[in-house]
């Protein structure tokens, strides 16, 4: 395939990114629906399976992978799948713990991939600072023309840190880990981008194509696509969301 860039929606946070000539799946949730995972202080439970089985993705070069500490950005079935990939890019302590082919990155640390393809981390911040989630990050992607700068938001909220992804990188595309999750016992917070949050991004960064994900497929998501149509509607802003239809692969035309 020559289009530089294609992405697939999977379900929640997962999506295949065919960039240049890597494919790169993003916070691998491939577990079926009615799935439960329970925790000492929560259970999440998952209400949707994923759009294609794992033998449909592969192959992957490797996994962007935002932290490995929750199980919807990595269930059961997305931990098996680890190990058949060349690397999983995460935080540097979901390598420590996972160990094999993972590699930590630290915020703004860049590694060179196949194709003259980069690969940076850069900060997340998984819900209010007082109420962190983390260690969670982000990731951009660059490469030669006519490649697109692609920013992979991972679990976080708008907050400074990626307002500094902008200023950084200008991304043309930005795949944002929406939904508003909200557990009790994390407070009252959300802990990924609500949808006014996408608005605001939007607007600081007025050349970059939205690519929802995170927004549906799992219990404690509390905003759906609906709620993202209509805040970026109300503000006029409804042109700059690109939804995906899952399982198909999808060719982005930059705006």
């Amino acid at each position: 395939m020559n289009e530089p860039l294609a992405v697939t929606y999977i379900g929640g946070p997962t999506a295949l990114l065919e960039f240049g000539p890597l494919r790169l799946l993003t916070d691998p949730t491939l577990d079926p629906a009615g799935s439960e995972y329970p925790t000492a202080a929560y259970t999440l439970r998952k209400t949707q399976g994923p759009a294609l089985a794992v033998d449909a993705i592969a192959p992957v070069d490797a996994v962007l992978l935002s932290h490995d500490h929750h199980f919807d950005n990595l269930d059961g079935a997305g931990r098996r799948l680890l190990s058949r990939v060349d690397a999983v890019y995460t935080t540097t302590a979901a390598a420590a713990r996972l160990g094999g082919n993972a590699i930590g990155l630290q915020a703004w640390q860049t590694v060179r991939l196949a194709g003259g393809i980069h690969l940076s981390a850069t900060p997340a911040r998984h819900g209010p600072e007082e109420a962190d989630r983390g260690p969670v990050v982000g990731f951009v992607l660059t490469g030669p023309p006519p490649l697109p700068v692609v920013y992979v938001s991972g679990d976080t909220v708008w907050y400074d840190g990626v307002l500094e992804v902008g200023y950084r990188f200008h991304p043309r595309v930005a795949l944002l880990n929406l939904g508003a999750a909200h557990v009790a016992a994390a407070g009252p917070s959300p802990l990924t981008f609500t949808a006014l949050e996408a608005v605001e991004l939007a607007r600081a960064w007025p050349e970059t194509t939205i690519v929802p994900l995170h927004f549906e497929g799992w219990q404690h998501f509390t905003e759906g696509r609906q709620e993202v149509d209509l805040a970026f509607q109300q503000v006029g802003l409804r042109n700059r969301l690109l939804w995906l239809r899952p399982g198909v692969r999808n060719v982005v035309r930059l705006r």
